[in-house]
Parts: structure tokens; sequence; C-alpha cells
């Protein structure tokens, strides 16, 4: 059913008799697994046992959230959510390695890399005006 879609989807798990009472899983998967073509992204036996860990640590009562992939929610912290079921609103991001570059270098030196883009870029369009006016073609 989900097969080509280049949406994200969402599958809903519904029991009446769930161990966890009160409680939604959310996962977010959408970093796993390897896109195969431009439609279909195919999970790994490893992803897919991931997630089936996942929901099964859940149901035992012993999930250990992951920022970025699962969290558990009650009742209260969706309501807070608009009811809005979207798993990226409770997982939250991944934590980030910090790579040790100060900011304020960082900064300056992507700055420099994106003005020197920039000169690149105005010196491209310039070359493409030149030779589409060289066969007749003025912008």
């Amino acid at each position: 059913m989900f097969y080509t879609t280049q949406i994200p989807v969402s599958l809903w798990f519904l029991a009446k008799n769930k161990r966890q009472k009160g409680k939604t899983l959310f996962i977010d998967a959408r970093k796993m697994g390897t896109m195969v073509s431009r439609k279909l992204r195919k999970l790994t036996d490893g992803d897919i046992r991931k997630i089936a860990d996942t929901y099964n640590a859940f149901a035992a009562g012993t999930l250990v959230e992951v920022k970025g992939f699962c969290a558990a929610a009650d009742l209260q912290e969706i309501a807070k959510q608009d009811y809005i079921l979207t798993p990226g609103r409770y997982v939250g991001i991944e934590e980030q390695e910090d790579d040790g570059e100060p900011f304020e270098e960082k900064m300056g030196r992507l700055t420099a890399e994106l003005s020197e883009l920039f000169q690149k870029s105005h010196e491209l369009e310039t070359e493409i005006r030149k030779q589409l006016e060289a066969i007749g073609y003025e912008i």
C-alpha cells in the first residue's frame, strides 16, 4: 500500500488491552534504510529488528527513549501538541556531536566559503549570459 509513496507514512497500531495503558509509542524511522530509487526506501533486516525491539521494549515497559528515534507520550503530552500525531514532535531531534570547532571560527569559515561560492555564481551567470548572447538570446 505504501510501497512507492514519496511522503512520510505513519502506521498506527491500535490495541484495546495494551500493557502501557494511556501511553503511545512514537518511532521516527525516516533516517533508517537506504534509498533504492527516488521513491523507494528499503529497510535492512537490522532496521526492522531495531523497530521491532523498540516496540517490544515499549510493550514490556523497558523502553529507553532515544532522541530523534523513539519516545513514549501520554495523553497529556499529546494534548499539548494539539493532538498532532507526527512522530517528530515527540521524539525530538537527535543529539549532534560537537565537532570541537568554536562557533565564531566556524561561522567565519562558513561565511568565507559562502562568499567564494557567491563570487563563483556571479562569474558563471556572466558567462552564461555571454554564451546566450553569442547565439542570439539576450536575458
